[in-house]
């Protein structure tokens, strides 16, 4: 079931399918809910499963006024409480992520468990950034062309108003991760465009917190090992935790 909303001023597209507790997928930046057919949309099996086009991406329109973390953050806030109407499960893949963690911290009444995919809590975790002055891959545009309301031709507004230097930095730092209080899985690629290094600081800074690192894939993870990463996401999504024999790290997060 497709259908749009109005979500802080801006016609939102969305999707809604399966049964049974909700899960919403957020997308990564410069594309847009189709990025999760063929993979995490299998998660519908077990769960009302959300996917939504956030504001200049995919089947939602650019709205007036700059893109920035904090909006798309305000958007997903938005989401939950109109369209899901309650807490769920957030899935986010590179800077859906990003938004994911950062409603997380914002609102933790509204999500129950955590999955980051790909994704980082500072701009620097990523290795590169894309380049204001620069230009995005043609298959980008074309792809962002095939469905968007604007047309084609609108991209390069997207793409300035995503790249803006003077955008709010939504960087977060290793010790406020600690404010998210749900269960939180991080999952990355073995040769990530997200630093290894920064991928750890995100797992160790998260207070309850599981990591898997996912072999034979890049960033684009959902598209190089799309059916190991939804094993992966639904195993962490449908079982209920159980301590490890030789407990190290969550030892030490039990140890009064």
């Amino acid at each position: 079931m497709a259908e749009h909303i109005e979500l802080n001023g801006t016609r939102t597209w969305y999707e809604a399918r399966g049964e049974g507790e909700p899960v919403v997928l957020l997308h990564g930046g410069f594309s847009d809910s189709r990025e999760f057919t063929g993979n995490l949309d299998a998660l519908n099996e077990h769960f009302r499963v959300f996917r939504f086009d956030r504001r200049g991406h995919g089947r939602t329109a650019d709205a007036p006024g700059p893109i920035t973390h904090q909006r798309m953050t305000g958007d997903t806030i938005a989401f939950l409480e109109q369209v899901v109407r309650g807490p769920a499960r957030l899935v986010g893949y590179s800077d859906g992520g990003f938004v994911a963690l950062l409603v997380a911290l914002h609102r933790p009444d509204l999500v129950r468990e955590l999955v980051l995919i790909s994704s980082a809590f500072a701009a620097d975790g990523f290795m590169v950034q894309p380049d204001p002055d620069g230009e995005m891959p043609q298959e980008v545009i074309d792809n962002y062309g095939e469905v968007s309301p604007d047309g084609a031709e609108h991209f390069p507004v997207v793409f300035r108003k995503l790249t803006d230097p003077a955008s709010p930095d939504p960087s977060r730092t290793a010790e406020e991760l600690s404010g998210v209080e749900c269960r939180t899985l991080v999952v990355a690629a073995d040769d990530d465009l997200v630093h290894a290094e920064h991928t750890l600081a995100l797992y160790r800074g998260l207070r309850e917190a599981q990591l898997a690192v996912v072999p034979g894939a890049s960033h684009a993870i959902l598209v190089d090992q799309p059916e190991l990463t939804t094993a992966v996401v639904t195993r962490f999504l449908t079982a209920a935790p159980r301590p490890t024999l030789i407990p190290i790290r969550r030892a030490q997060a039990l140890a009064p």
